[in-house]
């Protein structure tokens, strides 16, 4: 079967504070629809997150979750040695898995990658993922050094943020090549591709919003519903495009969230602030699409 997760919203108060009870909810929402979940990654404002922060989120999900759904959380920061820390505390939590974004400010070498992901591969028993999101980072996983990590042994498979078909597609050959190493679409509009094409799943932010379109399509597809999958990426594919025409990704997904349900509060600064005009045309996007 193939899997959904969301990469989960994390909640604020209005000073900013870590708001675990509106988390708690967005994982019980995500429950409901039957999709998996990820936390701490971009959607989850993970770079304006503590160290501790991000343990006492990542309790808090896994506590609510109660192991209806699997859990994975983001570990990766710049250094090899932040990122070994926090890996470590989430091995000895019981995740379901470690996601690892490549470094971000640091310019690293295809072998420095290896070198990072393999590092924190060795020191956990949790099965990492690696996590390829470029045009944040600026450090890309090439499809070589792909497929030397796959022959890890606790190196489980990637998520591809990408964003384009052709690199998705290296990635997917890599995982026809290796047993045990499973490829996760992060682009929304390639869900459906990526399934067709031996994806395991997708690990999607617009999910947070639309949880029950992206659990319809895997399940439509698992179905050999060919028709009700197509319609289903379809919705999510124009609902993107139209979201994401207004601005920042993560911050309009957030933004949508904080319209349907304000408990989820803003994200920390210096992101995305309440804009009444703004927040005008995402209402109107919203109710088109019957989310309101």
């Amino acid at each position: 079967m193939s899997s959904a997760y969301v990469a989960l919203v994390t909640c604020f108060n209005d000073n900013e504070s870590l708001n675990l009870d509106a988390t708690r909810a967005q994982v019980r929402r995500q429950v409901a629809a039957g999709n998996n979940i990820l936390c701490a990654g971009t959607n989850g404002d993970f770079t304006a997150l503590t160290h501790d922060e991000k343990l006492s989120l990542t309790e808090a999900v896994l506590d609510e979750a109660d192991g209806a759904v699997k859990v994975m959380v983001n570990a990766g920061m710049p250094a090899t040695w932040e990122t070994l820390q926090l890996a470590r505390a989430f091995d000895r939590m019981g995740v379901d898995g470690i996601a690892v974004i490549t470094p971000f400010f640091i310019a690293c070498t295809q072998d420095g990658l290896e070198r990072h992901f393999t590092t924190v591969a060795d020191a956990v028993q949790t099965p990492v993922y690696l996590y390829d999101i470029p045009a944040r980072t600026q450090n890309h996983i090439g499809p070589e050094i792909a497929r030397k990590l796959a022959a890890h042994g606790n190196i489980a498979g990637i998520k591809d943020s990408g964003g384009a078909q052709e690199t998705l597609a290296e990635y997917l050959a890599v995982g026809r090549e290796t047993d045990g190493f499973d490829v996760y679409s992060g682009p929304d509009h390639l869900v459906l591709w990526s399934l067709r094409n031996g994806a395991a799943g997708c690990i999607s932010g617009l999910g947070n919003v639309m949880p029950d379109t992206l659990a319809a399509i895997v399940r439509a597809f698992d179905a050999g519903d060919t028709a009700e999958a197509e319609r289903q990426q379809k919705r999510y594919a124009d609902f993107r495009t139209d979201l994401y025409a207004l601005g920042f990704p993560p911050a309009l997904v957030k933004r949508s969230l904080w319209c349907i349900d304000p408990s989820v509060g803003a994200s920390r600064q210096p992101a995305l602030l309440p804009d009444p005009a703004q927040d005008g045309k995402v209402r109107d996007i919203l109710a088109r699409y019957e989310l309101l």
